[in-house]
Parts: C-alpha cells; structure tokens; sequence
C-alpha cells in the first residue's frame, strides 16, 4: 500500500465460483466469464451495519494513481438498525492490488451530518462514486435526507448531492448540490442509488427520480448534466416517466448497448425497463419478464446493469429462489443477460453473484474496473435483527465478474 494507507488491512477470504458462463441473446458472440467472491470487511457489533457499498476504479495512470493497476476507492455508511433507513456519515476505504488487501474504514467528516433546526439533522446517503474520464476525476452522486429526532421526516426537501475524491488525501471534497429548475415537481429530487451514463464528450446522463415533498407517486427521468471536473450542471431533463402505481418509479438506472440506452426502474410492485435512442427519451416502461414471458419475480427494489461491449446483463433480485425467509426477496443476488430487442431476461443465463445468509442484498453497485473485469459490491443489511441467525455477518462482498476476451 502507499505510504498514506492506514496501517491497518483488512485481508478476507477468497471464493472461485465453479462455474463458467458461455451465452448467447442480443448479439452473435458468445461471452464466457467466471465469478470470484470476495469480501471488503465483515464484522456485526449488532446495533449498526454496513450498507451501500459502492465503488469507483481510477485506472492506471490517473491522478492519484501511478501505479499499474486500477485504485478502487468504495463508499459505504452505516445504518441504525433499530430505526428505517437512519444512516450515519459515508466512510472511504481502497484497495491497490484488485480487493486482495483493502484499508480499514475511515469517516468522511464532509458527510457528517449538519444541523438544520431544532431537532433535524440532514446528510448525504445512497452514494455512487464513478470515473469521469473527461476530467479525469472520481464523481460520486447520491441524494439528501432529513431526519427530524433522528426519524426521516415525511415531508422533506431533497437534492442531488455530489462529491469530487481528492486522490492526493484519500479523502473526498466537500459535497455540494445540484441545482435543479426552480419548478415545485423538483423540490424532492436525487439520484440516490442512481447508475449513470457518460457521454462521449463528457456530459454526463444522470438518472434520478422526483416528486412535490407532499406528493406520494415519484416519476422519473435522466438529467444531462455538464461536469467540468469542480461543478456538476444542469443542462436538460429528458421524459418523465410515471405510473399510477404506490409510490410510483424510482432508483432508476441507465446503461448503452449498441446504438440505444436502456433503463431500469425500482416501482413497489415489480420492475420496469425501458429502452429509447439518446438516453433521454424512452418508450414506455414495461415490466421486467423472463424470455418465456413470466414475470422476472423483483419488487421493491433496484436492479443495475452490467454492460459488456459483448452483451447487456441485469443484476437482481426476486422471488421464488427458497428465500422467503429473506426481506423482499432482496438475496440472492442474481445476474443474467438481457435480450435487448425483447426487453426480457433470458433465463438460462440466471447465475448467483452473491449468495444469500440471511440478510438482504437489495442495495449493491455495479463497477467497471478493466476491460476484463467489473466488480459488484453488496454489504449485508443486517434488518430485521435475527438474519445473523442464517450467517450473515455483514460481509460486504466483491462479486469479481471475470470476462473472457480471448478470441474464439
């Protein structure tokens, strides 16, 4: 580790999958890879725990990281669990040589909480950090909460925050806002839990879901924002996608295959897709089916994209996989491939990324770390108290998607 890491590491055990993927659907090459688990932390004090672990890669070569192999820098916070979604200040740790060894958790003070009146408090949570390759620079997003006598209000203001990693000091910049049209629909907005897409030229599309603070039903849509590597901007929103459903879409994520992008939408009663041409403009959202046209099975909660120059896959979870016994179905962890002309998962490609111990996985990420190899990240959430019962330790786990790039 470089001389500014914490002497303490955390060295954790090392799983090989046993199987070896070799599909087809939505393109004419077959994509082999392997799965290898790993872990980041683990460890239960059984009053708190881990959650939204996610990560960004500074590749070789970019600031801040000379050496030869991409620096993974991941976020999480940690949860009170004797109350609903009461998160405390995000926390930085990295690893240098690909999740072998990583440093110990270290508070982010710019995320500690801030004072906003009597009795409320407000801080940054569901964060995402990603690579902006036209800056050069680390950006994470994620969104507001209030608590108001450390319960989240009901009727709260909400906004897109945004942080810079300063690389030099392993530490991120303070957070700032993203300012949206001064319209009453976007007084609750953020990306919280959001993947996002950049373009070519640097704009960055930037889903998020929004609402009136008295409404009920979120919509959602994509903002293009301008990001000159200190200030996120608005530029214009896309769509606005809605449904008449409890609560309506959010934690909506995007991703490109081919020539269109493609959107996932978290809605109570089960997930949607959409597809459009510019990732700002979608057909109608449909929901999420298996190619033998049941339905895929997830609810109440997100699901990402893995995106392979070689094909499109989702990674969630759902019902019917003996995990009654688990929070909303939220374990296992499960991705598959997309047929991206159908909108539908095709089933036989249905592999385990991170298997479930009782604890709920819902709340994960996606990272692109080289060419040959992305990253999903899952800590176990340790709600209700007792899923340690099943083994669940609050692991927070590296699910190592290994691609094959050799030519056939």
């Amino acid at each position: 580790m470089t001389k500014s890491a914490p002497s303490v590491i955390c060295v954790l055990v090392v799983v090989l999958t046993s199987g070896v993927s070799s599909v087809g659907g939505g393109e004419d090459e077959p994509l082999e890879y392997r799965i290898e688990r790993s872990a980041a932390s683990s460890g239960f004090d059984g009053e708190t725990c881990w959650v939204h672990a996610r990560s960004g890669a500074i590749p070789p070569g970019g600031l801040g990281n000379p050496g030869t192999k991409p620096l993974v820098v991941m976020t999480m916070q940690k949860l009170l669990l004797s109350g609903s979604d009461v998160f405390y200040a995000l926390h930085n740790l990295w690893t240098e040589d690909l999740g072998a060894t990583w440093t110990e958790p270290k508070l982010q003070p710019v995320f500690e909480r801030r004072t906003m009146g009597d009795d409320i408090e407000m801080t940054v949570c569901d964060f995402w950090p990603a690579w902006h390759a036209a800056t050069g620079k680390l950006l994470g997003t994620g969104h507001t909460v209030w608590y108001q006598g450390n319960h989240v209000m009901p009727f709260r203001k909400r906004h897109t925050a945004y942080a810079v990693y300063d690389p030099g000091a392993r530490a991120w910049l303070p957070w700032k806002e993203l300012q949206m049209p001064d319209d009453p629909r976007f007084a609750n907005a953020g990306a919280g839990c959001t993947q996002r897409y950049d373009l070519p030229d640097g704009d960055i599309l930037l889903p998020i879901s929004f609402k009136r603070p008295e409404d009920k039903v979120s919509s959602t849509t994509v903002v293009r924002c301008r990001f000159d590597g200190e200030t996120l901007r608005y530029v214009e929103h896309g769509d606005e996608l809605s449904i008449d459903v409890p609560r309506g879409f959010g934690e909506p994520s995007l991703a490109k295959f081919g020539e269109r992008f493609f959107l996932t939408i978290r809605n109570d009663q089960k997930g949607y897709v959409a597809s459009g041409p510019d990732g700002l403009r979608f057909d109608r959202p449909k929901p999420w089916t298996f190619d033998d046209g049941t339905e895929l099975g997830n609810y109440n909660t997100q699901q990402h994209w893995v995106a392979h120059r070689g094909g499109l896959f989702l990674v969630y979870t759902r019902r019917g996989a003996g995990n009654d016994h688990v929070f909303r179905h939220r374990a296992p962890l499960f991705m598959a491939r997309v047929d991206p002309a159908r909108l539908c998962v095709i089933r036989a490609t249905e592999r385990v990324l991170v298997p479930e111990r009782g604890a709920r996985l819902g709340n994960f990420g996606v990272t692109d770390v080289a060419p040959d190899e992305t990253w999903v990240t899952a800590a176990e959430w340790m709600q209700p108290r007792g899923v340690e019962k099943r083994g669940s330790d609050n692991r927070v786990w590296i699910a190592k998607i290994k691609w094959n790039l050799e030519p056939r």
